[in-house]
């Protein structure tokens, strides 16, 4: 048995999510703050033991804050079961409980947590007219959390992550239409609680790794401890007889000991001497407080560690933070085998973050071995190395949209070749893209050194900073990757940058060609036809897409930079790349010509000479803040970072103008007033527009302004 669906309604940071699961191995990938640590939550309310109690208190903190008012709403947390076993323990748990069919066998179940007002509160809302807001007022405004109840449901046939349901059954709260009835048997039937699953299931949840030593040392979370004691149940009275024979063997050797009795007679007699015969304790003895019960021997047991390729053997506290935490993950899974000896019918693995402090190596070897029979893993990372031997299949993105959580299946709606296709370029590219908030996708070495010099040099902020990933298909097959980017899939902000590779000579044949001539013209005609082909080819493909958009350089990126005016970044670096002066010389005249066809070659020639990734290191050398973005990389950015923030725009416009305060060209009365207009752009006193208005007059010559223009 496993779980297939996980549905998500007003819980938390989840408005209304969706996750769907595989048997097998399953990972949650998601930016901070992305509710990786409340789905799980979720989860345990319905399936960990040790969170019942905290299903049935819940409270206002545990509705989604974008509700606004809480009051009258639901929270439902759904789990949908396949493969349920043709036991028949297990078959008559799910008939009388979870189950969904009615047939012999149940194949599927679902179970659900619904929290929502007790009767009265959903009988007054169902007497509401409709479109009474102020009667929906009234009432809400006197419902407290007391006026709410948990009831664990089965045998569901709701959609509960449809809004036409949530209306139906909650209520549309925006118009004030509420249902006549009040119980709809779509949201499943009442489940007993001596019919928990919980109780029948082998659970086991490591959380994020924070702090071992710590738990190490309370009795109440020790991993060692909890195993030790498993065992201790296990040993049988006539074998732990003759321990518990030395224990107070050795308790009253330590009692009997000359000193302790001179320090018990001495203790005595000062008391005497001090309090008196009638106030003095009538007896005192001082005894070995040595257990001799099994479970408390247990707790004194402490676990010695030897670090790798170290004799010395040490407490928890002497090791490296990677190797604790190795040692406390490996204690939790061996808990979980355990667990799962006991032959549950159900067996299910949870893992928060278990890539803190772990070296990257340890990360992939240890959880491209993470395999038990019969069980159901799901783990959430930010680490790429865990990610990486992931099967996009198992693959849950959560991501924040409008400021909600969303889930993404990277896979839903594709074929298998695609899957594979996909599949096989992770494994070999990495899978930093799928943690990305959005993604600019580029076909080489040049784009992928330069552009994040370029933004950092010129807007003073980083790609991280903007939230982008770059990653070079060192091809031009982005298809492959960017079918990720969907409706139905990955729903973030894909930029494609490729070259058109337009000719930059006349292509048409003339009768008075050298041969050599001829072969450049056809070469550059194939290129040219091919890259109509790639535009023809990848505009269909974005069509209708809004998360996709496709943006060219007229010709190669190097003929494109220099096209767009940075003339003196390409001169800047032919020492590096010529040493005859002669033909530095020639290469400047031609580079500074402004003819296409001279400026162009030269460009190309350099680039291939050097390679085009040396190249734009070389480059990347002379890059300030002085040069230009190409447009089409420009518009690339922005789609990708299509909300460009307050503070963004302040950081942007505070760097230019300490590069502007540099130059000396501007007098310090003038650079002081710009910035008391930034703070007050910054503190909302002004709007961008007038900030635009007041650089683009104050500073008319600086590089800024072709980009401000665009906004």
């Amino acid at each position: 048995m496993h779980i297939s669906k996980l549905s998500l309604v007003n819980y938390r940071n989840f408005s209304n999510t969706k996750l769907l699961f595989n048997k097998g191995i399953n990972t949650i990938i998601g930016e901070n703050g992305s509710g990786k640590t409340n789905l799980f939550r979720a989860i345990r309310l319905l399936l960990d033991d040790n969170m019942i109690r905290s299903a049935y208190k819940l409270d206002e903190k545990d509705f989604h804050r974008g509700l606004g008012k809480w009051q009258g709403h639901w929270i439902i947390i759904s789990l949908v079961f396949e493969e349920i076993s043709e036991d028949e323990a297990v078959q008559a748990l799910f008939l009388h409980g979870a189950g969904n069919l009615a047939g012999e066998v149940i194949g599927k179940a679902t179970y659900n947590l619904i929290f929502r007002p007790k009767y009265e509160i959903r009988f007054r809302l169902s007497q509401l007219p409709d479109g009474d807001h102020a009667g929906l007022d009234a009432i809400l405004k006197s419902v407290t959390i007391d006026d709410y109840e948990t009831l664990f449901t089965g045998k569901s046939e709701a959609d509960f992550n449809d809004q036409n349901f949530y209306n139906d059954v909650v209520g549309d709260f925006e118009n004030v239409k509420f249902n006549k009835e009040l119980e709809f048997p779509t949201i499943g039937s009442r489940i007993p609680v001596i019919l928990s699953i919980s109780k029948e299931i082998s659970f086991t949840f490591i959380q994020a790794l924070r702090d071992v030593v710590a738990d190490f040392h309370n009795n109440r979370t020790n991993p060692l401890l909890t195993l030790l004691k498993s065992k201790s149940g296990e040993i049988k009275p006539e074998l732990f007889k003759p321990i518990t024979e030395m224990v107070k063997n050795l308790n009253n050797s330590i009692e009997q000991l000359p000193d302790v009795q001179a320090i018990r007679t001495d203790i005595t007699d000062t008391i005497k001497d001090a309090a008196g015969e009638t106030y003095s304790p009538s007896s005192l003895s001082i005894k070995s407080d040595l257990s001799d019960e099994a479970d408390k021997l247990f707790q004194s047991l402490k676990l010695f560690v030897g670090e790798s390729e170290e004799s010395y053997e040490g407490t928890i506290h002497e090791l490296s933070l990677g190797g604790a935490n190795l040692i406390y993950l490996t204690l939790k899974l061996l808990e979980f085998k355990y667990q799962k000896s006991k032959q549950s019918f159900a067996n299910f693995l949870l893992i928060e973050e278990p890539e803190a402090h772990i070296h990257t190596h340890i990360q992939k070897t240890l959880f491209d071995k993470l395999s038990f029979t019969d069980t159901q893993i799901i783990y959430s990372t930010h680490s790429t190395h865990i990610s990486e031997v992931s099967h996009v299949q198992n693959i849950n993105i959560l991501g924040m949209n409008a400021g909600k959580c969303e889930a993404y299946q990277p896979s839903t709606g594709l074929a298998e070749p695609d899957i594979g296709n996909i599949q096989r370029y992770l494994d070999a590219v990495r899978s930093n893209l799928l943690f990305a908030k959005s993604v600019i996708l580029v076909e080489g070495d040049a784009e992928e050194i330069l552009i994040p010099i370029l933004v950092k040099k010129v807007l003073g902020v980083s790609l991280d900073e903007l939230g982008i990933s770059l990653v070079n298909i060192r091809s031009t097959g982005f298809k492959n990757v960017a079918i990720l980017f969907h409706n139905t899939r990955i729903r973030k902000k894909c930029s494609i940058i490729t070259d058109l590779d337009t000719s930059i000579i006349d292509t048409t044949p003339d009768s008075a060609d050298s041969e050599p001539l001829k072969k450049i013209k056809a070469k550059c005609k194939g290129s040219e036809a091919t890259g109509v082909a790639r535009k023809t080819m990848l505009d269909e493909f974005v069509k209708d897409n809004p998360w996709i958009r496709v943006f060219y350089a007229e010709y190669t990126f190097e003929v494109d930079f220099i096209h767009e005016g940075n003339v003196e970044e390409i001169v800047g670096i032919l020492g590096d790349v010529y040493k005859d002066p002669n033909t530095i010389a020639e290469a400047k005249l031609e580079l500074e010509s402004k003819n296409l066809v001279q400026y162009g070659r030269r460009v190309l020639t350099m680039a291939n000479n050097e390679g085009k990734g040396w190249f734009a290191i070389l480059l990347g050398k002379k890059v300030d803040y002085k040069t230009y973005i190409p447009l089409y990389i420009l518009n690339a950015i922005f789609f990708a970072h299509s909300d460009i923030s307050k503070e963004l725009w302040f950081n942007i416009l505070s760097y230019r103008l300490r590069c502007i305060e540099k130059t000396s060209l501007f007098t310090a009365e003038v650079i002081s007033k710009f910035k008391t207009q930034l703070d007050e752009f910054r503190s909302g006193s002004i709007v961008f527009s007038e900030i635009k208005k007041e650089m683009l007059e104050t500073f008319p010559e600086d590089d800024i302004n072709h980009i401000l223009k665009g906004f």
